[in-house]
């Protein structure tokens, strides 16, 4: 397939030592997918070695204890008020073992993607990850991709460097996506479906979703996530942003791309084949196993996460999106077609949406309504060969500060 994330072809980076262990970068260290990656890590030492880090700053212990078990040269902070705790964690921990060299400010994470090594997991939450996205295709290195923000809010900045396979995505379904398209061509590919566990207010009404509080939508029923991950999951806006992800990465239209609910979270999405075959990619709702995957491709990582247990009896459902009660894929689906900046716009409202409903300025219904009404405000977006990062940044200052207004008001 002609795509930024074909399973066919394989990107190869160059590397000092091919016979030795993947040296990696983890962008995100200590999120839910940097300590899950640095789990894999160490039960693999022949397989992988990290050699630099970075986080945003506000757990500086367990960065510390992260780097110096791994043993990396450099970490990344992107706060630098950050640093005086973490040279005092890392020095109080590093009982006669070498202390990294630190990096410090927002920019961190993307010198760091630069680094010399095999591949970069970029594990960092929001639309902030696309420097340093840029950065690792850029330096030639292959891209494991957890950060969807960065392709969604800069996808023709990125479909421009990135070199077909560079790009390995992380995401479950992606990953399912991924694994099931090397079943047959692009010509044969009818559809592609993305499974959606439904969060936790599944079958709820719009009007029953009125009066839902934080600690509800925190609840997920099957995956443990970062709580913007999280309330993005119950509005459903996370499934519309893997739906432009999809359309990204494989080159396939929104009108050939299916969102289905399915509660048990097994199957992580299908690959529908036009003489009607469908390949579907199951397994525990696991994120070591998609991790794993992005880390060691071509190659599988043995024993990365628990496979399905076929001796008992199971059921899997799957029901159709009821697009009244979560508006937000339909929305994505418009936003995906403007192109341009109509995607920056789309998250970076999110965003500040979010954060007013974990603040309880904000109704849950208000999430996805405001978040409509500020891509409706920004009208037609920049778009075409002409965008530029600075595009992409002017849009979501806008977009953020419309947001903020309309949540205050």
């Amino acid at each position: 397939m002609n795509s930024l994330a074909a399973p066919q072809l394989r990107f190869t980076p160059v590397v000092r030592d091919p016979d030795g262990p993947r040296e990696l970068v983890l962008l995100g260290s200590t999120g839910s997918i940097g300590t899950q990656a640095i789990d894999i890590v160490l039960r693999n030492p022949d397989r992988f070695k990290v050699v630099a880090l970075s986080a945003a700053g506000g757990r500086v212990e367990l960065l510390a204890e992260q780097a110096l078990r791994l043993g990396v040269h450099t970490v990344g902070v992107a706060d630098p008020g950050a640093v005086p705790a973490l040279r005092e964690a890392l020095a109080a921990k590093a009982a006669g073992r070498p202390l990294p060299e630190i990096l410090a400010g927002p920019e961190a994470a993307t010198e760091l993607a630069r680094t010399e090594c095999h591949s970069v997991l970029n594990g960092i939450t929001g639309s902030i990850g696309l420097g340093p996205t840029l950065a690792a295709l850029r330096a030639g290195r292959v891209l494991v991709l957890a950060n969807k923000e960065s392709l969604i809010v800069g996808g023709p900045l990125v479909k421009a460097v990135a070199a077909p396979g560079q790009i390995v995505p992380v995401d479950s379904e992606h990953a399912a996506l991924f694994q099931a398209l090397a079943g047959g061509t692009r010509a044969e590919v009818r559809k592609l479906v993305v499974t959606a566990s439904g969060g936790p207010f599944r079958g709820r009404t719009r009007e029953q979703l009125a009066g839902v509080t934080v600690q509800d939508a925190l609840a997920h029923p099957t995956w443990a996530m970062g709580p913007v991950v999280t309330i993005n999951s119950a509005t459903l806006v996370n499934k519309g942003l893997e739906v432009i992800e999809a359309h990204l990465l494989y080159d396939v239209p929104f009108d050939r791309i299916e969102v289905v609910v399915h509660p048990q979270s097994v199957v992580h999405s299908m690959v529908e084949f036009t003489d009607g075959s469908t390949l579907a990619q199951a397994s525990p709702p696991d994120m070591r196993m998609p991790i794993a995957l992005g880390l060691g491709w071509p190659d599988r990582v043995p024993d990365a996460a628990p496979g399905c247990d076929w001796t008992k009896a199971a059921t899997w459902e799957f029901f159709p999106l009821d697009d009244e009660a979560f508006p937000a894929v339909a929305l994505a689906r418009e936003v995906g077609t403007l192109g341009g900046t109509a995607p920056a716009v789309f998250n970076a409202a999110n965003e500040e949406c979010v954060d007013a409903f974990l603040k309880g300025t904000l109704a849950f219904t208000q999430i996805v309504d405001t978040v409509a009404k500020v891509v409706a405000e920004h009208g037609i977006p920049a778009s075409g060969t002409s965008l530029t990062v600075e595009d992409v940044l002017q849009a979501e200052d806008w977009a953020r500060a419309r947001a903020r207004e309309l949540a205050a008001g």
